[in-house]
């Protein structure tokens, strides 16, 4: 398990992480300093727990925006996959419709063709 000194509002704070993860906590606690420092320019010295409270109900309220977004982004994708199938279904029905119709056609010229030849076939003879 490795260790990570952050400072977050003016204090330093000595963090455990997993092996790897150092550099992902000091960017995570430099998020809070800096929305610290920003609501301190904001509100003036309201007190750290103050601030640091602010802090996390501004990074619980973008989380909970980001997760409806992702919730209504899902529902989206579902939707979408939902119409394609159904477009892939239609087109399918298509494209048999059409190939039925060409063996009929195809059906159809054979039949004229073939008494087309009868008749000139019966002509000569005759």
């Amino acid at each position: 398990m490795a260790q990570v000194t952050a400072t977050i509002a003016g204090r330093q704070f000595r963090l455990a992480c997993e092996d790897g993860q150092e550099e992902h906590l000091r960017a995570l606690a430099r998020d809070i300093d800096q929305r610290i420092i920003d609501l301190r320019r904001k509100f003036g010295e309201i007190g750290d727990t103050r601030l640091t409270v602010m802090a996390a109900l501004t990074v619980a309220d973008e989380l909970l925006e980001a997760t409806r977004k992702i919730r209504r982004l899902e529902e989206e994708i579902a939707a979408l996959q939902d119409a394609r199938l159904v477009a892939s279904d239609r087109a399918k029905a298509a494209s048999e419709a059409v190939v039925a119709a060409f063996n009929s056609a195809a059906d159809r010229i054979e039949g004229i063709a073939q008494r087309l030849n009868a008749t000139l076939g019966g002509g000569r003879n005759g």
